[in-house]
């Protein structure tokens, strides 16, 4: 069985987070999100064929020719023209059973299991309380009906979650359909034509974890998921290097994960689960409440606070006096001295100044609002701090609101207070 993973969008609303790079190679816990949903799938298929478009060597460069052993092929939609026209992208390579599947949706593992278990076409399905911003799925005894995009009046509460099992019969559907009112080919036009063919489709109903990550502060959810399984593992076995180093305080705590592969140094004390990867380091009078993860080559402390769901990826550096609660910092982001950073992105290269502070709540305890594509919207979030570009740089004692974002290569200088987007 194959599996075709769409991952050729540009992310426009995750920016700037994807100035500079594809959304799927965006990370999430200690890998990206196409891994994950590649890592999910590697039982079930013998081979993926990636579609890629914007930043198309980036993907390619990061996941190479095979996938835990499994072989990967490359096709490239050059323009964005649905997901129907991607999936028919790998049309002259895939002719049997497979997996379609978007390159940055969260789910359980389970969810493709059952689809690669139903046999013929299937497409996993979801209740929600909303369903008129999503695709709704009408269905009788588990075979789907009917799907209509973003409804004014929604027939059910079930929602198409993007994951599919297809036959080849899809191919010849995706060539018959036109261009949505939006220029695409969409592929749940394609799913309704062989509905009204009289293919039998099935529903399968997932119930489990389901986010679309499409927009900053679901980075972070996303994020809080993956780490929040991290906290409940309870065999350490599954974690290759698991260990507490005699030297760790805190390490009695029997219902942590622990993988320490990098270098711990006495006075560090342990709270919750905590990985440190090979070439990772965390300096002495450091305090720490996981679930955290210290990638490699990352340098933290002395004296720093690390809590939440954070990851610090590759190659970054949290200085001595800093606190990060709940934020993930992209390779080579720096926090040196005397600052605070809570639910926020920081990316690559990013600079934060001495003394720098973010902002993470509103004093009237609304959600936080962000621009996306240019409109500020509600994130839902009653936390939610900065959303920073690659190689941005604030001066000292800068001081960032809630739901700030810098882009791609800001600056602010000294004493600055930042209160809109930059």
């Amino acid at each position: 069985m194959d599996a075709i993973v769409i991952a050729a969008g540009e992310g426009t609303r995750m920016r700037p987070l994807t100035d500079r790079r594809p959304k799927p190679l965006l990370p999430v816990g200690r890998t990206t999100l196409i891994q994950r949903i590649m890592d999910q799938c590697v039982d079930a298929v013998d081979r993926f064929v990636l579609v890629v478009g914007y930043r198309a060597e980036a993907i390619h460069e990061t996941v190479g020719d095979d996938h835990r052993g499994v072989p990967v092929e490359y096709v490239v939609q050059s323009e964005p023209r649905g997901t129907a026209h991607a999936i028919g992208r790998a049309s002259d390579l895939v002719d049997r059973r497979f997996l379609a599947l978007n390159g940055d949706v969260l789910v359980d593992d389970g969810v493709v299991d059952d689809l690669a278990a139903a046999g013929g076409t299937a497409m996993a399905v979801r209740e929600v309380p909303d369903p008129g911003n999503y695709g709704v799925v009408e269905t009788s005894d588990d075979r789907v009906t009917g799907l209509v995009e973003k409804p004014r009046d929604p027939a059910s509460n079930l929602i198409n979650a993007g994951l599919y099992a297809f036959e080849p019969s899809i191919f010849d559907a995706i060539e018959r359909i036109g261009a949505s009112p939006r220029g695409e080919y969409e592929l749940t036009d394609a799913i309704v034509r062989q509905v009204e063919a009289g293919h039998d489709v099935r529903a399968v109903e997932h119930g489990g974890t389901w986010l679309d990550v499409g927009r900053p502060w679901e980075l972070l959810a996303a994020t809080e998921h993956v780490l929040d399984d991290l906290g409940r593992a309870r065999d350490a076995s599954t974690l290759s290097g698991t260990q507490d180093p005699p030297d760790v305080k805190g390490a009695g705590d029997t219902h942590a994960v622990r993988q320490i592969d990098g270098t711990v140094e006495a006075n560090v004390h342990v709270e919750g689960p905590i990985v440190v990867e090979e070439g990772a380091r965390i300096r002495s009078g450091t305090y720490v409440e996981g679930p955290v993860v210290v990638r490699s080559g990352a340098d933290v402390g002395p004296n720093a606070y690390l809590r939440g769901a954070t990851v610090l990826g590759p190659g970054s550096r949290v200085g001595n006096a800093v606190e990060v609660k709940n934020s993930v910092l992209l390779p080579g982001a720096t926090v040196g001295h005397l600052s605070y950073v809570g639910d926020s992105i920081l990316g690559a290269d990013v600079n934060f100044g001495a003394g720098t502070t973010v902002a993470n709540l509103r004093h009237d305890d609304e959600p936080v609002r962000m621009t996306v594509k240019g409109e500020r919207v509600s994130s839902g979030r009653r936390k939610l701090g900065v959303v920073v570009g690659d190689g941005a740089k604030t001066g000292i004692d800068t001081s960032l609101n809630a739901g700030v974002t810098l882009s791609t290569g800001a600056r602010t200088g000294p004493n600055e207070t930042v209160l809109e987007d930059r």
